[in-house]
């Protein structure tokens, strides 16, 4: 059986996510504006209430109508001579907040968002009443995505430890625990656990002492503190230090740490002491990362490239047809508020006289930023905003001694895509201001970004709970850890990326029921091909058997989310040859870019269900 997804008319613009097949009221109707001729109002609505149309609103002085349409009768009111234009009536959103791609890669909202709402499931574990203990630079706790959380701290002769001019703390501290208030970000553990900051490092982010992070991490125990989070590291060790970490092991405490940024396999103390959990970093696409460092004591893995986080400045912003972008400062370039029409120029090799004037859209790779900034600069263009060439976004820099006359900011692969496909020809205001304090936003790099993550998942796994010590739920996060790399614990990735729920299903004993008596259907999902691009269709194949012979007559159910979270939906029925297909057509532009998820299930009466799921990736 094949199942498409219907045909969407050009100017249909969903509110709703797109299901697939039947009784899709959005593929047979679209809404939009309807601007009729003068003194024409009367003859239009006729016209609507003829091919049953529902109007919405009205406005006389606009000579418009705002109505939902069926689609079918759209080309005969473009062509109505009573009507100057039908276009779309497109969707405004809540500038809302964003949820950085570590928080599902370790599972957080598994824990406490299930049915991705955006609101915390009641009951569910959410670190509530854990106090997470982070020796850092300070934290921004007027930060809109920080203001009002349980933010205590003291400092250690290094300043006021809620000034944050070095801005590492605060971006730790937002990966942590970042509201879930519709503004910015959202971290690991929902605006729910205490945080005390103790400020070991200067605004000057310079470096602290072994005996300072031992004073620390001891005033945090004496605070009632269950997990210290430590995105710090030296090469050097000290037993002194070691005999104190393992004293605080000993008495209930679960210390984490950053395996480091050296890009080698040298040790990281005080990661790398037995009684600390090391974290090394890894990407989108679970890669461990370049700079992260490997041996024998890394024990966990977590998102470390590209963590998009709060940071207590205010940071830049590109703004195109009403949309702001987010985006990171190239550091030493100049800053400014330049606006012009936005072109495409590729990865600017080179100098191109026609950007005088413009803003240049400019992809990442082949050469330096510097060299990239000084030829849109030398072209006389305004400004130059970097994509990604790679998923996420970046932090970026001219280099130790170079400077431009123009600003660069950096955004996202999807985002410069997007703005490649539709942006092209709008005009582009850039702001990219001057340091100053504020509630910014910024990707950062390392294996300081991967270790809160790794902290906060403790703290939803242990929700501080007294019937757990931190060697359960040590234990825990080792065995139930997303296996990456070779089979079993290996120097890049220890025992793999954490996983928030399945750590706590296993230590609560959250073992699936028994499947009831008869066969089971095994399912099985594949597509045609791994990556495609925009009007292609993707070619889903379900194949369903039960000890290896195909069954026919299962119903099978897809669900698709797509790159921006839409969910999409088609039924289908397995034929004589146990497979039911299913056809999705690309539109970047509704759907997005990135990674596309497929879950497939089957049921047929006589048998246990089964479900499997696939990725596939739209540029």
């Amino acid at each position: 059986m094949n199942t498409s997804l219907r045909p969407v008319i050009a100017v249909c613009v969903l509110l709703v996510s797109l299901p697939f097949g039947r009784n899709l009221y959005a593929a047979d109707h679209s809404r939009v504006w309807v601007v009729f001729n003068a003194g024409q109002k009367e003859s239009t609505h006729a016209e609507l209430r003829k091919v049953q149309a529902t109007v919405h609103h009205e406005f006389d002085d606009l000579r418009a109508v705002a109505a939902t349409v069926p689609a079918a009768a759209l080309d005969g009111l473009r062509h109505n001579p009573n009507i100057e234009l039908v276009e779309a009536d497109p969707p405004r959103y809540l500038l809302s907040q964003t949820v950085p791609y570590g928080i599902d890669k370790v599972q957080a909202r598994d824990v406490w968002d299930a049915n991705r709402d955006g609101v915390v499931d009641a009951g569910s574990s959410t670190g509530s009443g854990c106090i997470v203990c982070v020796i850092d630079s300070g934290v921004n706790v007027a930060h809109e995505d920080l203001a009002g959380l349980h933010i205590t701290g003291e400092a250690s002769g290094t300043g006021d430890w809620f000034v944050d001019g070095c801005g590492h703390g605060t971006h730790v501290v937002g990966t942590i625990v970042a509201g879930n208030n519709g503004l910015g970000v959202v971290g690991v553990t929902p605006g729910t656990v205490s945080i005390h900051m103790i400020k070991v490092f200067g605004d000057d982010c310079a470096w602290a002492y072994s005996s300072d992070l031992v004073y620390a991490a001891r005033q945090c125990r004496t605070i009632g503190a269950k997990i210290i989070s430590m995105s710090l590291g030296g090469s050097l060790n000290s037993a002194t230090e070691d005999r104190a970490f393992n004293d605080l092991y000993n008495t209930g405490i679960l210390s984490v740490a950053a395996a480091g940024n050296g890009g080698n396999s040298q040790f990281s103390y005080p990661a790398s002491y037995s009684s600390v959990v090391s974290v090394g970093a890894v990407d989108k696409s679970d890669t461990v990362a370049s700079f992260s460092q490997q041996n024998n004591q890394v024990e966990l893995a977590a998102p470390g490239v590209g963590v998009l986080s709060t940071v207590p400045y205010v940071t830049p912003k590109v703004t195109v047809n009403a949309v702001d972008y987010l985006a990171g400062q190239i550091q030493y370039t100049a800053t400014g508020t330049p606006s012009g029409t936005l072109v495409d120029g590729g990865k600017a090799l080179t100098t191109d006289a026609s950007w005088l004037g413009k803003v240049v859209l400019v992809e990442r790779g082949d050469i330096t930023f510097y060299e990239k900034v000084l030829n849109v600069q030398n072209s006389r263009g305004l400004a130059a905003v970097i994509y990604n060439n790679v998923a996420g976004g970046f932090s970026g820099t001219l280099g130790s001694g170079n400077s431009s006359a123009i600003p660069a900011v950096s955004i996202t692969r999807e985002e410069g895509l997007a703005l490649k496909q539709s942006g092209l020809g709008s005009t582009a205001n850039v702001d990219s201001p001057a340091p100053a304090v504020g509630s910014g936003y910024a990707y950062y790099d390392g294996t300081s970004m991967a270790t809160p993550h790794v902290a906060a998942a403790a703290a939803l796994v242990w929700n501080c709970g007294a019937d757990k010590t931190n060697a359960q739920i040590r234990d825990a996060l080792q065995k139930t850890a997303k296996d990456l790399g070779p089979a079993g614990k290996d120097n890049a990735y220890g025992y793999g990326l954490v996983q928030a729920k399945a750590a706590l299903d296993y230590l609560g004993g959250a073992l699936p029921p028994p499947p009831p008596p008869g066969d089971t259907l095994a399912v099985a999902i594949t597509t045609d091909k791994g990556t495609y691009a925009n009007r292609e269709t993707v070619v889903m194949t379900v194949k369903v058997t039960s000890s290896g012979s195909p069954i026919s007559g299962a119903a099978v159910h897809l669900d698709l989310t797509t790159a921006n979270g839409n969910k999409l939906a088609a039924d289908g029925t397995s034929d004589s040859s146990g497979v039911a297909q299913f056809n999705y057509k690309v539109n970047r532009k509704r759907d997005g870019i990135g990674t596309y998820t497929a879950s497939a299930s089957a049921t047929k009466s006589g048998f246990n269900p089964w479900t499997d799921s696939t990725t596939f990736q739209v540029q």
